[in-house]
């Protein structure tokens, strides 16, 4: 068997552990909620069993009604979370390259991030209405300020002997922002890329109660207030599954460009 071989059946035994390791806390919280409902100790009202959650999702995935509104909540996510990268990270850059623009930002940053995005509804209805614009700018806040704090972090507390070696050998000014600083800060940026994607799909509820009509979030709202628990929950899963789905795929990415700093095994 080849070296290539043989890493990549490690990767995969690696893989295939790390699964079904996190798979059995999921098993047993399954099975404590089947016993529980099974004994009726739970009201079926506040909390469905499992089969009838199963029902309904098999119903909503075969009608398309569950896909339908994954899609839209999706492609609004990846609107508003593009945008919070685009300008999050450029804009961090921007800062964490200055100590005099870190210095007059540091107050209205810190004053700005605590600030959930909900809060800003009335506000973000006054300026972009109820179309898609406030949505997608809800969305974008929830990953704003994480990405921007990430990177204004890594880039302030780049290695200094690193920074030394750069000045003894007079390296040129925009060589040692593209080959040195930024790729040191590369391990905190993605860190920020990937707290801000929970993020975004955090906000996206929030963000479809503005008056929408569609998406997982609309979804989520109008079975609550029919009272329809089992659709609730098939939202919430759904939107942790996706999620999910996301977040490996952006760590794969992270290790790819990573892979002199993240541990491979």
């Amino acid at each position: 068997m080849t070296s290539s071989n043989k890493r990549s059946k490690k990767f995969f035994e690696t893989a295939l552990g790390s699964f079904l390791e996190g798979l059995l806390p999921i098993l047993i919280l399954l099975a404590a909620w089947i016993i529980a409902s099974g004994s009726g100790r739970l009201n079926p009202i506040v909390l469905p069993p499992p089969r009838s959650v199963f029902h309904s999702f098999t119903e909503m995935l075969l009608d398309g009604s569950l896909l339908s509104s994954l899609g839209i909540s999706l492609i609004r996510v990846l609107k508003g979370y593009f945008l919070s990268v685009v300008l999050g990270v450029g804009l961090g850059i921007i800062i964490g390259l200055s100590p005099h623009m870190q210095r007059l930002s540091n107050l209205i940053i810190q004053i700005l991030r605590p600030i959930p995005p909900i809060a800003w509804i009335p506000l973000v209805i006054l300026w972009f209405g109820i179309g898609e614009g406030s949505k997608v700018f809800l969305i974008f806040l929830g990953g704003f300020f994480t990405n921007l704090i990430n990177v204004i972090d890594g880039i302030r507390y780049t290695d200094k002997k690193l920074l030394e070696v750069a000045s003894v050998m007079e390296t040129p000014k925009r060589k040692y922002i593209l080959e040195l600083v930024i790729p040191a800060a590369f391990p905190s940026i993605f860190t920020g890329l990937r707290v801000s994607l929970g993020s975004c799909w955090t906000c996206v509820v929030a963000a479809e109660l503005v008056a929408s009509t569609s998406g997982i979030g609309y979804m989520i709202s109008n079975a609550r207030n029919y009272g329809l628990m089992d659709v609730v929950i098939v939202g919430m899963l759904s939107i942790g599954v996706i999620g999910k789905v996301m977040d490996v795929i952006l760590k794969a990415v992270e290790k790819r460009v990573l892979s002199w700093t993240v541990d491979q095994g």
